[in-house]
């Protein structure tokens, strides 16, 4: 019997449960595909492709013709996962009608199921029109990464007591707006704990502590694709650059000594035919 389909009110259910959400992004069909059956609930499809996959040093060049794309594989690659796509640098903080049509875009072309906005307060009235119009929508505070030329680079946020009462209220006005879940990215463990008790929808975090009804990691920083330190919140389950380096290595070495794709078969030396 297939597995049911995870919703996005079902996160919700999770977190009544006290069942914890995992997360991880994806972008391509394949790895959806063994990120599905290894029985992770959520796949965002993350505007991070343009730092994991396209060779950016952050995320504000990716465009929603990117998005769609890697959104149409990751659709491809699942049958039950939620399949969450990023709205990209100034996809949603347009105008409301702009917004409402780049995420449909997500929706209708891309296959997504929800799309994910960063921002608070200035972006509530996107999010209610989006949930108006029957697209899940899921917030995102913290740090955020479309934001980097702003806050003047990746750091923590909220770590004063006025930026975790904004940051607070923020999530507030998210959920009543009818955001489905909250990332809480970057944040001291004690803020995500208070807003993560305060509201009824869950937050997933991404170095925001444990206490979040969720966690997220970016794929390729989990599997260990890249050589360079990942962030400091990430544990590494696999070196697959390590692995991939090794296996390069050793069919380089064949192709320049002969033993790869190694004699045809049936073929004999001017030795063997005397």
């Amino acid at each position: 019997m297939t597995a049911r389909r995870v919703r996005a009110p079902h996160l919700r259910d999770m977190k009544r449960r006290g069942e914890s959400i995992a997360v991880l992004t994806a972008y391509d069909a394949i790895t959806a595909r063994l990120f599905e059956r290894s029985g992770v609930d959520v796949i965002l499809v993350g505007d991070s492709v343009g730092m994991a996959v396209l060779g950016y040093t952050s995320t504000i060049p990716v465009t929603m013709d990117m998005m769609v794309h890697h959104t149409q594989a990751v659709a491809r690659g699942t049958s039950r996962v939620l399949v969450i796509a990023d709205m990209p640098f100034l996809a949603a903080q347009v105008t409301v009608s702009e917004a409402v049509a780049n995420a449909g875009r997500l929706i209708q072309e891309g296959g997504a199921a929800a799309v994910k906005i960063e921002g608070g307060e200035p972006v509530v009235e996107t999010v209610r029109r989006l949930v108006d119009v029957g697209i899940p929508v899921m917030g995102h505070l913290g740090l955020q990464p479309q934001s980097v030329h702003q806050i003047g680079g990746f750091r923590k946020r909220a770590t004063d007591q006025a930026d975790a009462d904004r940051l607070l209220n923020d999530a507030g006005a998210l959920e009543n707006a009818g955001a489905f879940a909250v990332v809480l990215e970057a944040i001291p463990d004690d803020v995500a704990a208070n807003v993560t008790r305060l509201l009824s929808i869950p937050t997933i975090g991404i170095g925001a502590g444990p206490s979040c009804d969720g966690q997220v990691l970016v794929g390729h920083d989990m599997l260990g694709f890249c050589h360079e330190p990942p962030p400091s919140f990430v544990r590494q389950y696999a070196r697959l650059a390590d692995v991939i380096d090794t296996a390069a290595r050793a069919y380089v070495r064949d192709v320049k000594d002969g033993h790869f794709p190694g004699k045809p078969v049936g073929a004999h030396t001017a030795h063997e035919s005397e």
